[in-house]
């Protein structure tokens, strides 16, 4: 018996060494300033940083994409502009809800903290389940087959490119970013800085030539503006989930509460002068692509920005597509770049495969979250085209978005001993969990489709995990999972967040 226990002993010192020497490829004195870049110091955003991340995470892809379904679903030119301005102020509604939340919950993760505060933990691990799987792969598919249209749209003049050109050309941007963000922080970052000032320059591009063209008197596309418009529950609810993709973003800065300067001026003002910025901006392109374009010539485009600039900018029409796939990339990759949190934060909660929120000891970057994003973005490439993911991206995202503003009004009755440095009037969130309602149920009761349903099915699935893997906390996928991360550790040199940290 003595030789047993010793024998057991010995193994189990033997597996505490293999596991030490797993995780500690780095050495023990850690350069601090390196972690800095993965995990910023608190405090290190303020008001003007604030209002250019809002503005670079939302005008993305969407603007180049979304005006030809919303034109398609609202009919003319007048309902069509009444949209983008309608999204916008729903937009900025939702952001404003997100600013009582993030001063009142000052935890990054966005969603996440405020539905494990208002519901408890089921609704924040559906949500932190639909997120890893639907909401944020798909936002990275989509904007990567947007840039493969638009990269590609020069090279077949006046057809459509073929779909196997646009989907092999996403899943090349998808690996070549994930491989960007998985290898360095600073390279990264540095690729952002650059793609924001790009996209900057080509919506300035076409915002100054729709004004002078307005000022030159094209405004005969104008005229009628509400004719042949279409109203209905479902045309409109399309149209607004193709909308406010393009606003997609607007609740980003609550991802990083913690690392706000003085969050609780900085937070709203940002969202109060940021997201109506975008909004204008929005509302001038529109104007802009229908100074040249009719509504019947804007939906047989193939890329609405290409043929602006073939119209107006001959001979240097080249410049929007090069300038548009550069906007599409830089939206790309600052969703990669923002992939690791809400998976850190799930797995800091257990909620989530523990590898998937370690980072890389020499790299400090979060390449296991990163590559997995990456690996699911190029699924749901291969059966996708723009509108349907678009489509089914809204309808999961505005269920919780819905949730979560729901939240704030539910902890104003039941959490009031929480401390609301902003506090917004309460028909604010009212309406927009009103919207949020009509968004999710319009197009399921007037035009039913398959996809809703797999969708809600999908979620509801997370359930049964929950119940298996948190609530019960079964062993044995605790034993396939162990070897399996150990051996992970090893390939990709990753460890738990906080040794590093340590």
């Amino acid at each position: 018996m003595g030789e047993e226990s010793l024998r057991k002993r010995k193994g189990e010192d033997k597996g505490k060494e293999d596991e030490q020497s797993i995780q500690s490829h780095e050495p023990q004195t850690m350069n601090l300033q390196k972690q800095a870049k993965f995990f910023p110091s608190p405090s290190s955003v303020g008001l003007i940083s604030g209002i250019c991340m809002i503005v670079g995470t939302i005008i993305g892809s969407g603007i180049f994409v979304s005006p030809k379904s919303v034109l398609a679903n609202a009919g003319a030119v007048g309902p069509c502009l009444t949209i983008w301005a309608a999204c916008g102020i729903l937009a900025t509604l939702g952001a404003l809800c997100f600013a009582e939340l993030g001063t009142m919950i000052t935890k990054s993760g966005g969603e996440y903290p405020y539905l494990m505060e208002a519901f408890g933990p089921i609704p924040a691990f559906l949500f932190s389940w639909t997120s890893l799987l639907v909401t944020k792969p798909s936002s990275f598919a989509i904007i990567c087959l947007s840039f493969a249209k638009y990269a590609s749209a020069p090279f077949y003049p006046g057809c459509d490119p073929p779909q196997v050109v646009i989907k092999c050309l996403a899943a090349a941007a998808i690996v070549v970013i994930t491989i960007v963000n998985s290898l360095s922080v600073k390279l990264g970052s540095y690729l952002q800085n650059f793609l924001t000032a790009a996209k900057m320059i080509i919506v300035t591009i076409i915002i100054v030539s729709g004004i002078v063209l307005l000022a030159q008197g094209k405004s005969e596309n104008f005229k009628d503006s509400f004719k042949d418009s279409k109203i209905s529950v479902s045309s409109i609810s399309l149209a607004f989930y193709n909308g406010l993709w393009a606003y997609d973003g607007w609740n980003q800065l609550n991802y990083i509460t913690e690392e706000l300067k003085n969050p609780y001026r900085n937070l709203p003002l940002s969202i109060i002068i940021g997201i109506p910025l975008v909004t204008v901006s929005y509302i001038l392109i529109n104007i802009s692509y229908f100074t040249v374009m009719t509504s019947t010539e804007l939906l047989q485009s193939q890329a609405v920005a290409v043929t602006f600039g073939d119209r107006v900018l001959y001979p240097a029409s080249w410049i929007v597509p090069l300038f548009v796939v550069f906007s599409t990339i830089g939206s790309a990759n600052g969703t990669c770049f923002t992939a690791g949190r809400l998976v850190y934060v799930a797995g800091r909660e257990g909620h989530m495969l523990k590898v998937l929120s370690y980072i890389s000891v020499k790299r400090l970057t979060p390449a296991p979250a990163i590559m997995f994003y990456g690996a699911i973005a190029i699924i749901y490439i291969i059966p996708g085209d723009i509108d349907t993911l678009i489509n089914y991206f809204s309808f999961a995202v505005w269920i919780f978005y819905g949730l979560t503003v729901l939240a704030l009004i539910v902890m104003r009755f039941t959490r009031k001993e929480l401390r609301r440095p902003i506090k917004i009037p309460i028909i604010i969130p009212v309406i927009v969990t009103l919207v949020s309602i009509l968004l999710v149920l319009a197009p399921i009761i007037s035009a039913p489709e398959l996809a809703y349903l797999y969708c809600v099915l999908f979620i509801l699935s997370g359930l049964v995990f929950y119940v298996l893997f948190v609530h019960f906390k079964f062993n044995w996928p605790q034993k396939i999972a162990k070897p399996i991360t150990m051996h992970l550790q090893m390939l990709l040199e990753v460890v738990p967040a906080e040794e590093v940290i340590e």
